[in-house]
């Protein structure tokens, strides 16, 4: 029976954290950031042959590298902490090399190469049923028998991976408001994605592809420059932003994940809180753990506990002053209604 687990969410959640916990574990191919970095590119229409597949797992996330060329990293892309083939500006970092492979290997180049040989040749088939083989070879290199995928700000892909993957499995995790928009506040990724919602909301495309020239002309100079494919990084990093957009977007997504999650069997979905991860860490995974399919071992939960980190809890009440706190707390307030009143 395959097994395929989807951990939606926000980001900035402490998924991160869950990812590197499930990929101690020696039952577990943890897909860090795959669907992040793949995209829509790798989600075609129609049946599509192997190296077709290959080019859309090799091509450089173009999101992502905008950002590095401007000298704009986030911390999870891992691949630029170990410089390898890849590291020139002029080639661009493949899309599995950024932050897929790395967590799995110390040789990301070695098995993106593996990778590569084996996808090509493969016959023509729909892109899901790609992914599924993709992942089954993963497993099977790297001697594993579940596969969990982890992205941040995922809710957005939650309609199309179930369409692609009926029979998967999804975990809602999320964290406390006004400390999980906090830390999207000071974020890169989270910074640039904010801005790239003011520029679709002032120009009324549904998507980057439909922006025409005018469109363009129209933005003001602290926003069209975002657009190229190299940047000043201060126009990311110096601005100032109410914390009330990160308050209402962490909302919007966790709203958005709750109200999924109601429209699954109760048997393919599971919610998990961040704080009740901290609170009771080996009751937490090893509910996880049947939830995936794998074994919760001593010597697991022994090593995934020394990985959690509690010291940012209360982040928002301990470093906002009392009125700044309070209006960051009324725009997650539409967020913790839809978490409270979900039956999930």
């Amino acid at each position: 029976m395959r097994s395929l687990t989807f951990v939606i969410g926000t980001g900035r959640s402490g998924s991160t954290a869950l990812s590197r916990i499930l990929n101690t574990h020696p039952d577990v191919l943890s897909l860090n950031e795959y669907m992040a970095s793949v995209g829509d590119a790798a989600f075609p229409d129609g049946r599509v042959s192997g190296l077709e597949f290959w080019e859309a797992l090799f091509r450089p996330t173009p999101y992502f590298a905008n950002m590095i060329r401007s000298g704009l990293l986030m911390p999870e892309f891992l691949y630029t902490r170990r410089p390898g083939r890849y590291s020139r500006p002029d080639t661009g970092i493949p899309a599995l090399s950024l932050m897929v492979l790395p967590h799995l290997t110390d040789d990301p180049d070695g098995l993106l190469d593996e990778i590569g040989a084996a996808v090509i040749g493969w016959p023509d088939r729909t892109a899901a049923e790609h992914h599924e083989a993709l992942f089954e070879w993963l497993k099977a290199r790297l001697g594993r028998t579940a596969v969990v995928e982890r992205s941040g700000y995922s809710t957005g892909w939650t309609q199309k991976l179930r369409t692609a993957f009926p029979y998967a499995k999804f975990v809602h995790l999320f964290r406390d408001g006004p400390d999980c928009a906090l830390s999207m506040s000071r974020h890169p990724g989270y910074r640039v994605i904010t801005l790239m919602r003011e520029i679709q909301e002032r120009t009324g495309v549904g998507s980057f592809a439909d922006l025409t020239d005018e469109d363009v002309r129209s933005l003001p100079p602290d926003l069209a420059p975002l657009l190229n494919e190299r940047f000043d990084p201060a126009l990311v990093q110096d601005r100032d932003f109410p914390l009330s957009r990160f308050g209402a977007l962490w909302s919007e997504l966790v709203t958005r994940g709750a109200r999924f999650l109601d429209e699954l069997p109760a048997a393919q979905r599971m919610t998990l809180a961040y704080e009740e991860l901290l609170d009771a860490p080996r009751q937490e995974l090893t509910r996880l753990a049947a939830f995936a399919g794998i074994e919760p071992s001593p010597q697991w939960l022994d090593g995934a506990c020394a990985l959690l980190d509690d010291s940012r809890r209360g982040s928002a009440s301990k470093q906002l002053t009392p009125a700044e706190f309070d209006e960051l707390t009324e725009s997650c307030a539409p967020g913790a209604r839809a978490l409270r009143d979900s039956p999930s």
